[in-house]
């Protein structure tokens, strides 16, 4: 049994699913009277409020995210995860909840995210059982079909910010804490090059966005990302965005390809939305070229595993762990690591600096921490000053 979209409307799943084998021949949407004569082959009697519901519940299935889609409208809404047909998890922002919201059966669960799949341009079946695609509103789909996936079809929703938050806003929720938001502008006018990491919806995007928000407005920025996130409020912002292969296997634009195309572009600042593969060869190499003020996103757990993450990257694309840390040390300034409190909420959690060791290895050394109420200086504020310093 599930809600209807209808108050005080539950229809029978069982029902629902008959009904929708007897219409799934029609091509068009269903209708009342299609749906009515549907139910006179069922058994039992059925009235208007159930016919109605049936209508709304099957053409929402035709459309959109289906009974999804008030989720991702909901105020607030970041991310929605369904884990099969039995659970939608919901996150507004502080945190994953439990949605009350059920899609029926597996067969269900599985169609709707190869439609949503269809909808991206992208294929999503046994031969190709996960797809990672944008929708065209910009949400960021990923879905794994069982039986790789337990305890069913897994999707997993990315919703784009309706509105460009800019560091003011980021203050006043607590992202940001007591004077934060004036280090994080001077570091701007410094042109220092930063990245900006944290885990999974840690609101990476979010603060990279407002950063850029607060560039001076005569510069150029170009951003470079695997699929359109980043929306900074600036007046001459330009993007590039990377292209998987068609189905035939042709047409792929990677995003070390775009990097390329964006350093013959004049950019004031190169942002690379997010930096997890070879292109941090081509992003290191830009900021080691002249581009001052070059940023991106990073997944890393903490500050401090920075360097071992480019490391990473960057021996598998072909360069040696010492070029990695020597272009690290000479092009990157500042990192800046998010997380989460106690209470859920996303924050700035710690801002570091980079410093070279004695054989030429790069370790990030913590200049603030955030997670209290005020900040707590650590080893790395003095480089932290110079930095900032530049500005002046």
């Amino acid at each position: 049994m599930r809600e209807a979209e209808g108050p005080g409307t539950v229809l029978d799943a069982a029902l629902l699913e008959r009904v929708r084998r007897r219409l799934a021949a029609d091509v068009e949407q269903p209708t009342p009277h299609s749906v009515a004569a549907a139910l006179r082959a069922e058994s039992g009697l059925h009235g208007s409020a159930t016919v109605l519901a049936i209508v709304d519940a099957l053409r929402g299935e035709a459309r959109g995210a289906g009974v999804l889609e008030p989720l991702l409208c909901g105020e607030g809404v970041t991310d929605v995860l369904v884990n099969g047909a039995d659970a939608v998890l919901v996150d507004r922002g502080d945190g994953l909840e439990k949605a009350d919201v059920r899609l029926g059966d597996e067969a269900g669960v599985r169609r709707l995210a190869q439609r949503l799949a269809a909808r991206a341009g992208r294929r999503l079946d046994d031969a190709s059982p996960w797809v990672d695609a944008r929708l065209p509103d910009g949400t960021r789909l990923h879905a794994v079909l069982a039986p790789l996936a337990r305890p069913g079809t897994l999707i997993s929703l990315r919703v784009p910010a309706r509105r460009s938050f800019d560091l003011a806003a980021l203050s006043a929720v607590g992202t940001l804490g007591a004077g934060v938001r004036e280090l994080l502008e001077s570091l701007l006018s410094a042109r220092a090059a930063f990245v900006v990491t944290g885990g999974t919806g840690s609101g990476k995007t979010t603060l990279l966005s407002a950063l850029l928000g607060a560039v001076h407005p005569d510069e150029r920025i170009v951003v470079v990302e695997d699929a359109t996130e980043l929306r900074p409020d600036h007046p001459h912002v330009v993007g590039l965005e990377a292209r998987p292969a068609n189905i035939e296997g042709t047409g792929l634009v990677t995003v070390r390809d775009l990097v390329r195309q964006a350093l013959r572009m004049r950019p004031d600042r190169l942002v690379v939305g997010e930096v997890r593969g070879a292109e941090v060869v081509d992003l290191m190499a830009a900021l080691n070229t002249g581009h001052e003020g070059g940023c991106g996103t990073l997944h890393a757990n903490s500050a401090a595993d920075v360097p071992a993450r480019v490391e990473a990257l960057g021996v598998a694309a072909g360069l040696t762990r010492e070029a990695v840390h020597s272009q690290l040390a000479a092009g990157l300034d500042v990192v800046l690591h998010l997380g989460r409190g106690r209470d859920g909420r996303r924050l700035l959690a710690e801002v570091g600096v980079l410093q070279v060791a004695a054989d030429g290895m790069v370790c990030v050394v913590p200049a603030l921490s955030l997670r209290g109420t005020t900040p707590e200086q650590g080893p790395g504020h003095q480089r932290l000053q110079q930095v900032v310093a530049r500005a002046r």
